[in-house]
């Protein structure tokens, strides 16, 4: 593959603020658009002031002062983890930045004690890149977990840790 889409870059991957400007601002659409493609009650995107809860650790990529993605690791009460709002901007699709949110997540449930990480994703073509991206990491397919309900909008994966 040629292009922008081979671009790599060092991200300065640190623990973020859902409320600062820029990230909420990210979050804000990836809300809008997580709900605008998928039918009511079947998208489980966290918005900002959710990601805001005590159990959820969000991290955020930074090229320079441009915030290149975002992502957030919740605890879950068995000692695993989810993977939640993963999230890359536009201009830095393709390019690295969500594997470095990927990884960082990662490294936050190994270093935590988790022994599992989970996530929850959608089913139509527009999913394609992050699924790509989860199974390069080692994401497998498995059974709906915690509170979720198996539907034809979702599908689940894991990685043990």
């Amino acid at each position: 593959m040629d292009g922008p889409a081979e671009t790599r870059r060092d991200y300065q991957v640190r623990r973020g603020d859902p409320a600062e400007p820029a990230i909420a601002a990210l979050l804000a659409a990836h809300v809008a658009d997580q709900r605008a493609g998928t039918p009511a009650g079947f998208s489980f995107a966290l918005d900002a002031a959710r990601l805001a809860a005590p159990d959820i650790a969000l991290v955020a990529a930074w090229d320079g002062d441009a915030l290149a993605a975002v992502g957030a690791l919740k605890r879950l009460d068995d000692g695993t983890g989810e993977v939640k709002s993963m999230r890359a901007a536009p201009a830095y699709r393709g390019r690295g930045a969500g594997r470095a949110i990927l990884a960082a997540i990662v490294a936050a449930a190994r270093d935590g004690g988790l022994t599992r990480l989970y996530l929850e994703t959608g089913t139509t073509p527009a999913y394609d890149d992050a699924l790509a991206l989860y199974r390069r990491a080692g994401f497998a397919p498995c059974a709906a977990f915690a509170d979720y309900r198996p539907s034809p909008h979702n599908q689940f994966l894991t990685l043990a840790l």
